[in-house]
């Protein structure tokens, strides 16, 4: 049965040389949804026959130079949960579709609302008042049919993250309480998953990889009390900072999965898109410094 699918992508898949010359296989979006249709295989499923035979879903071939083929098909064998479906949360999952990732698990009780019209990819005029989290699973879907999103209308704290994340290889901070991104951390660490975490006030970004062990955001916090929010009270939340920090945080779920390059671990890059600087703050060990 595989045999003969691999023969027919072969077979209607188009040959194309890559910048190194080397000739590759690229399969089309129809091609390949009408042979998922005709063998009764879901949209990752047939892209995961292609990946290992070699042949590229097109979708892909700009993914190839930097995620290689091996990485495409991690991506594709994925999972990865995203608590918060707003400012950052939307963008992670349009991200994440986009390069490929097969299962997104989106956690948000929230519905849309007018205040984030100016900033979240999920919020339009005409989605106010729907749920964030069906919102994601609609607009995945839009985008790449083989991944799959599992919403979840839930309010996620310390007494249920453990269920929720249960079945992600990596979890995401799109979060915007302090409280719960603590408790969010200390989830992950528990059930062995690296956290990417990211914030936004104003202009100003910032992004951290934590892996289980990593002291993370309790080495700037502790582990005491905590305020509710930040400073991003007073210096509000601009169209721009959350597409800039989503952009990193997809990056490091990437990297993550695929094992391909440094991850932003024990140390937190701090954007500031109005002075123009990033600078790098060194959190581990018993050390934190700015440098």
């Amino acid at each position: 049965m595989i045999d003969e699918i691999v023969l027919e992508m072969q077979r209607v898949a188009h040959k194309e040389a890559n910048p190194t010359g080397q000739e590759i296989l690229l399969l089309s979006l129809a091609d390949l949804r009408r042979i998922a249709s005709a063998h009764s295989l879901s949209p990752r499923e047939a892209e995961l026959i292609a990946l290992d035979n070699r042949i590229l879903p097109l979708r892909y071939q700009r993914n190839l130079g930097t995620v290689g083929w091996e990485g495409q098909s991690k991506l594709l064998r994925a999972t990865v949960a995203i608590v918060g479906a707003g400012g950052l949360g939307g963008w992670v999952v349009e991200g994440l579709a986009r390069m490929g990732v097969g299962k997104l698990v989106v956690i948000d009780v929230d519905v849309v609302e007018e205040n984030n019209l100016n900033r979240q990819l999920l919020a339009t005029e005409e989605t106010l008042g729907q749920s964030k989290a069906d919102l994601a699973v609609a607009r995945a879907a839009q985008v790449n049919a083989a991944t799959e999103v599992v919403a979840h209308h839930v309010w996620a704290d310390a007494s249920n993250f453990a269920d929720l994340l249960a079945s992600a290889q990596v979890a995401v901070d799109a979060l915007d309480t302090l409280p719960a991104r603590l408790e969010l951390q200390d989830a992950a660490a528990r059930l062995g998953i690296p956290l990417v975490h990211g914030a936004i006030a104003g202009y100003v970004g910032q992004v951290m990889t934590i892996y289980p062990q990593d002291a993370g955001l309790h080495a700037l916090y502790g582990r005491g009390d905590v305020p509710m929010r930040g400073i991003e009270t007073q210096w509000g939340n601009p169209a721009a900072t959350p597409m800039m920090v989503a952009a990193w945080q997809i990056h490091e779920v990437v990297k993550l999965i695929t094992g391909r390059g440094e991850t932003l671990r024990n140390r937190m890059l701090l954007f500031d898109a109005e002075s123009g600087t990033v600078d790098s703050l060194q959190i581990g060990g018993d050390t934190t410094s700015l440098s």
